[in-house]
């Protein structure tokens, strides 16, 4: 008697990658890459990593390729980058600034400068810890009416350049050390300014740092040295 040939037993599919799974092999943007870079800044300046460690771990931030090697590099850190769930977008970015808000600017031990034609956001945050901060308004492509800007210095420098009729609106909180709204210098020519003027709300705290608030264009730009 024949027997009956075999069956070929089917094989199951492959498990498709779950969505959590997609969004740990994402690769990530320079953006991506530099929001890690504050963050560990951050938390160095807070006392969380040691000099040695915030290099190490910005050498490995920079040569990241996924979102989920960021995610390992923070890991241990309050303000770390969240664990993707299946509920979440895993075909964008964990953080995506909107066009009225931008990443924490921190700086340790460092200097940053905002200037020329840029497009601020409308409210941005900046701590600054031995550092040096700029922020000159004056040349920028503002869309909205009111800019809101918090800052704390410690044994940092921030300095803020507002259009020449702008209304500023300044909250200080100096422990000591200093915040101050100055006038245009002078020296040069000062372009009329067109436009109705734009509201800045400026929080300061400046401990043992100091933090400057100044009307028009840098002098260089006055003298038409730039």
């Amino acid at each position: 008697m024949a027997q009956d040939d075999e069956v070929p037993q089917q094989q199951d599919a492959p498990r498709p990658p779950t969505g959590d799974e997609l969004a740990l092999r994402r690769r990530v943007s320079d953006l991506e890459r530099e929001d890690v870079a504050e963050r560990l800044r951050e938390a160095a300046g807070e006392g969380r990593l040691s000099y040695t460690e915030l290099e190490d771990r910005l050498e490995t931030v920079y040569g990241a390729k996924t979102y989920g090697e960021l995610i390992q590099i923070t890991a241990d850190l309050p303000n770390g980058l969240a664990v993707p769930n299946a509920a979440a977008s895993t075909l964008t970015p964990q953080y995506v600034p909107g066009p009225a808000t931008a990443p924490t600017m921190t700086v340790f031990m460092s200097e940053q400068k905002r200037q020329g034609p840029w497009t601020p956001p409308q409210r941005q945050e900046v701590n600054a810890v031995l550092g040096d901060v700029t922020l000159d308004y004056t040349e920028a492509h503002l869309p909205y009416d009111e800019i809101y800007i918090e800052v704390k210095s410690i044994l940092a420098d921030v300095k803020i350049r507002v259009p020449q009729n702008a209304i500023v609106h300044l909250d200080s909180n100096p422990v000591l050390g200093s915040v101050s709204e100055e006038s245009a210098g002078f020296g040069g020519t000062v372009d009329p300014t067109t436009g109705p003027p734009k509201t800045f709300h400026i929080q300061g705290t400046a401990i043992l740092g100091e933090i400057k608030i100044k009307r028009g264009p840098r002098l260089t730009k006055r003298l038409r040295l730039t």
